[in-house]
């Protein structure tokens, strides 16, 4: 297959409120072992259905339009090269969104940015400390705000929130995956997310929709 004639299509926007992996998908499992095999057209079947929520999740992890896009065509052109490694273990949307993040990780320490700072869980203040168990579902956030406002209001967490947040509350990592990802500790990861979700409640309150971070628009199509 001719890598170069994978062309990346602008993706429609990212669903507000599509927080949850994908089901299984009908033909998904005969389009992967045809790819492994060398079909290219199979393998462009599972770039269409996977398409947009791999963009979904860049973006939401980089809150930038063209990075997003960027990294969207560096995944599936990863997943040209590896996909004769997935054995099927997991879900193939886990196995491909944990490829994802281990690239956008990749992607964001190479521009020499601080995924997640040590300092926010040294000296917690009284104030910021954690009440309850930190993996446990936010009833707050979830069902009953508006999702395009949450949408806008995950794109404009500080980046060390956002990352943990999507990778917690929107993909299902543990905090112990989310640790060695960011190469920080269990505690720490527990924390930012008790952070993000306080600013998070924080924003949704404001009467007009957060700032948008740099880059991040609507994409037309």
């Amino acid at each position: 297959m001719d890598v170069q004639g994978l062309q990346m299509t602008q993706p429609t926007p990212p669903t507000p409120g599509v927080f949850k992996r994908n089901p299984p998908i009908a033909g998904e499992a005969e389009a992967i072992e045809a790819a492994k095999n060398g079909d290219a057209e199979a393998f462009s079947r599972l770039y269409a259905l996977h398409k947009r929520r791999v963009y979904t999740l860049c973006l939401r992890m980089l809150g930038n339009v063209s990075e997003a896009e960027d990294m969207t065509q560096e995944a599936f052109l990863h997943l040209f090269r590896k996909i004769g490694s997935f054995r099927g273990e997991s879900a193939f949307s886990t196995w491909l969104h944990r490829l994802t993040v281990n690239l956008v990780l990749m992607h964001l320490r190479k521009k020499g940015l601080n995924l997640v700072s040590l300092e926010e869980t040294i000296n917690p203040s009284e104030e910021d400390a954690p009440k309850r168990d930190f993996g446990s579902r936010d009833l707050a956030l979830t069902g009953s705000v508006d999702r395009v406002a949450l949408e806008r209001a995950v794109a404009s967490l500080p980046p060390g929130y956002r990352m943990v947040f999507v990778l917690h509350d929107v993909e299902g990592f543990e905090h112990n995956e989310i640790a060695t990802m960011l190469e920080c500790s269990t505690g720490n990861s527990k924390s930012q997310l008790h952070k993000a979700r306080l600013k998070l409640r924080e924003l949704l309150r404001q009467p007009q929709p957060a700032a948008q971070p740099n880059g991040l628009k609507e994409v037309a199509v």
